[in-house]
C-alpha cells in the first residue's frame, strides 16, 4: 500500500509502517490471513475494536488471541471478517501502573507527544507533572504541559504555574490557553504538528473541552466541577483516537486521579537528570544517600544546591518504578519476599540472644 496516497495517511500511516506491514505478512505462512489489510485502532470496546482502514472505520471482533493485545493507537492486521490477526511492532507504548498496583496498564500505543493537562482553577502540582513526564519518558515520547482555563483566573495564576513547571525541568515547554475563549489553541496546534499526541490529566482539568476545540467537533462530553475544590467527574470513560484538522492525531484518555508509575528506571533518571548527575558523583556506586562517606547527594542537600523536595520526589518515584517492575516479575518478587522473610527471622533470633 503506497503510504502517501493511502487514506490512512491522516492516521499516521507512512512508508515505515508500510514496510512493517509487509514484513509482518512475509513472516506468516502462506494464506495464513485471508485478504489482510492494515488499520489503526481508534477505540477499544472490550469485546472488539473500532479500526480505521483505507475503506473506512470498521468494527473488528476478537477471534484468535493476538500478541501483544491491541490497544488504542496500535496498527493491526485485519482479515476478511474483519478480525484482528496481528499487532505491528510498536514505536512506543504509554503505560501506567494498573489499578490495585499489580502490573502495567497500557494506555496508548505509538504516541509521539504527551500533553500534560493542568487546570488553572486548582493547584498545579509539581509531583503530578513529574510522574506524568516519567510515563512519557518511559514511552520515548516528548512532554508538553498545557495550562487550561486561563480565562477563569487572574494573570498571576498562570505566571506562578509556569514557575512550577520550570521547577520540574527548565526546558519543559508550556502552552497556556483557554479552550472556551479560543486563545492559545493555534500555538498548541503548531506544537502538535502531524504527530500522535495523548492527553493526560485529572478529571475536571478541561481535557474534554480542549479535545472538542482541537478536533473542532463535539466528540467528548464535558462536565462541571465542584465548587470549593474544583474536583471534576469523569466525562471521558474510554480511550479514543481523533483526527485533528492540522493532520495530527489525538488520543483522549479518561481523567486520572492518581498517576501510578510503571516505568523503566532509565525513564525516572531522564525526568530527574539533575539529581542523577549528582548521584553519579557519589564515592560508592550503591550509595543509599544516607550516612555513607563521600555522598554527593547529602553534600548537595547540605549546601542548598539540591532542593530537598525534588530529592524526595526522585526517591519516591524511583522506588515506585522499581517496586512495579519487581511485582511484574513473579519469580523475582517471590525471591525478594523470601529474602526479606529470612532477614526478619534472623533479626528476631539475634534479639532473643
Amino acid at each position: 500500500m503506497n503510504a502517501p496516497d493511502s487514506p490512512l495517511a491522516a492516521y499516521g500511516w507512512d512508508p515505515e509502517w508500510s514496510r512493517s506491514f509487509d514484513e509482518c505478512l512475509a513472516g506468516l505462512p502462506d494464506d495464513e490471513i485471508d485478504s489482510p489489510v492494515p488499520g489503526r485502532v481508534v477505540r477499544h470496546d472490550g469485546a472488539g475494536l473500532m479500526v480505521a482502514t483505507a475503506q473506512g472505520t470498521v468494527r473488528a471482533m476478537f477471534g484468535r488471541p493476538v500478541t501483544p493485545p491491541p490497544v488504542v493507537g496500535d496498527w493491526v492486521v485485519l482479515d476478511r471478517q474483519p478480525n484482528p490477526r496481528a499487532t505491528l511492532p510498536r514505536r512506543s507504548l504509554l503505560r501506567r501502573r494498573a489499578a490495585g498496583g499489580e502490573g502495567e496498564q497500557p494506555m496508548a500505543a505509538n504516541v509521539d507527544l504527551v500533553l500534560i493537562v493542568c487546570g488553572l482553577d486548582r493547584p498545579v502540582r509539581l509531583g503530578r507533572i513529574q510522574r506524568t513526564m516519567t510515563l512519557a519518558n518511559d514511552a520515548g515520547a516528548e512532554s508538553l504541559v498545557v495550562l487550561t482555563k486561563a480565562d477563569a483566573v487572574g494573570p498571576e495564576v498562570p505566571a506562578a504555574a509556569e514557575l512550577t513547571v520550570a521547577e520540574v525541568d527548565p526546558d519543559l515547554e508550556v502552552v497556556t490557553l483557554s479552550a472556551r475563549g479560543g486563545w492559545g489553541l493555534t500555538e498548541l496546534m503548531e506544537r502538535i504538528g502531524p504527530r500522535t499526541v495523548a492527553l493526560i490529566g485529572e478529571s475536571g482539568a478541561g481535557k474534554s473541552t480542549l479535545v472538542n476545540s482541537l478536533v473542532n467537533a463535539e466528540v467528548a462530553a464535558t462536565g462541571g466541577v465542584r465548587e470549593g475544590d474544583s474536583k471534576g467527574r469523569h466525562t471521558t470513560t474510554s480511550r479514543e483516537l481523533h483526527l485533528l484538522a492540522n493532520g495530527g492525531v489525538l488520543v483522549d484518555t479518561p481523567g486520572i486521579r492518581e498517576v501510578g508509575v510503571f516505568a523503566d528506571l532509565e525513564a525516572v533518571a531522564e525526568t530527574f537528570a539533575d539529581v542523577e548527575e549528582i548521584a553519579e558523583q557519589c564515592r560508592f556506586s550503591d550509595c543509599a544517600h544516607d550516612t555513607e562517606p563521600g555522598c554527593a547527594i547529602r553534600a548537595a542537600l547540605d549546601d542548598g544546591s539540591l532542593d530537598p523536595a525534588r530529592y524526595a520526589n526522585w526517591q519516591a518515584i524511583e522506588a515506585e518504578a522499581a517496586a512495579a517492575a519487581l511485582r511484574s516479575d513473579p519469580v523475582e518478587y517471590r525471591r525478594r519476599n523470601r529474602q526479606i522473610g529470612q532477614l526478619s527471622k534472623q533479626i528476631l533470633k539475634d534479639k532473643r540472644r
